[in-house]
Parts: C-alpha cells; sequence; structure tokens
C-alpha cells in the first residue's frame, strides 16, 4: 500500500491517544498519528481489519466498513486538533452536525485509512467545525465538513 508508513513516523501512539480521546473498543478507531499541529491539523491511520465486530453483520458475504464508522474515524482525528489546545474549558466535545459528507468508494479490511483533519472554526470555545478527509492508497474515500459542541 502506498500509505504504509514506517514506525519512524509515529506522532502519537495508540497509548497516547487513549489518554487525549475518551473512545474504547469498539469505538476507538484511530490507531496512530503521523502528522499533529494542536489546535489546527491532524493526519492519523486507522487499520481496517477482518477481526473488527461490524463485518460480523455488515455484510457477511461482502464486508464493507459502514460510512457512519468512516465518519466517526474523521471525528476522533478531528477530536485530537482540539483536546491539546490551551484554554479550551474540559468536558466532552460531541457531534453536533455534519455537512456535505460524501462517499466516493467502499472500505474494506485490509485497507489502511489515511485521515486527515483541518479545524476551520472555533467559537465560543464550546463550537467547532472541522474539514475531513480519509483516503485508501491515495483515493479519495470520503469528505465532509464535522461540527461539533461541548457538553457539560
Amino acid at each position: 500500500m502506498t500509505d504504509s508508513l514506517s514506525a519512524n513516523s509515529v506522532v502519537l501512539t495508540s497509548e497516547q491517544i487513549m489518554g487525549l480521546l475518551p473512545h474504547r473498543y469498539p469505538f476507538a478507531l484511530v490507531d496512530r498519528v503521523i502528522e499533529h499541529d494542536p489546535g489546527k491539523k491532524a493526519v492519523a491511520i486507522k487499520n481496517v481489519t477482518l477481526n473488527e465486530p461490524q463485518f460480523q453483520g455488515h455484510f457477511p458475504q461482502r464486508p464493507l466498513m459502514p460510512g457512519v464508522l468512516i465518519v466517526e474515524a474523521m471525528a476522533q482525528v478531528g477530536g485530537l486538533i482540539v483536546t491539546q489546545m490551551p484554554d479550551l474549558p474540559k468536558g466532552l466535545f460531541v457531534f453536533a452536525g455534519i455537512d456535505g459528507v460524501r462517499f466516493r468508494r467502499p472500505v474494506v479490511p485490509g485497507d489502511q485509512l489515511k485521515i486527515t483533519c483541518e479545524l476551520i472554526s472555533l467559537k465560543r470555545q464550546r463550537f467547532g467545525k472541522v474539514s475531513g478527509k480519509t483516503t485508501v492508497d491515495d483515493q479519495l474515500v470520503c469528505s465532509g465538513e464535522l461540527m461539533f459542541s461541548l457538553v457539560d
């Protein structure tokens, strides 16, 4: 795969990611971060394997990664952008909206997602918007804008 990366390119390991995001199995969808500019941009990797629970039912004869999980993986990468921003109140950021999301090709076990998110805006330290793009082998899989809000 052209997106395969060496261990030397790891910026955040899976253990460090678990310290920044609240997600756990089966919803921890970011394996490593390869580029991170806190408050601005993050690029991460998600390795897709047949062992993941969604493939038992989606679909048994033709396993495809559900689009909602691709969007969730993008949201988690977006979450990594804001988790290390100074002066943000502590709390849980959750989805507030999804705009213009499009799926361009299926994702199957064995694929490696490269997820790139950039912060578009942050308002009142509670509402944010990120632009997300996911590729496999340099081919666009999914793109769109994700909105989030801080819940107390």
